[in-house]
């Protein structure tokens, strides 16, 4: 089904995931942060070490005075 992605979509739209190499619409892909480099969450984790998403999220907590 994957190499049928560009009988359904525009190949502008095909793009190739940095880390598996599978093509995908990144229009539908779930990750909303780097939709044009991975095709999802777990390639991105994968390859980075984190998520955009989850780095967006991410509270500093304040640094304690050592007095």
């Amino acid at each position: 089904m994957a190499a049928n992605v560009s009988l359904f979509s525009d190949p502008a739209n095909i793009k190739t995931c940095r880390h598996c190499g599978l093509r995908y619409d990144w229009r539908r892909s779930p990750s909303s942060s780097l939709k044009m480099t991975y095709c999802g969450s777990l390639c991105e984790q994968a390859n980075l070490g984190f998520t955009i998403e989850a780095l967006l999220r991410y509270e500093r907590q304040p640094v304690a005075n050592a007095a």
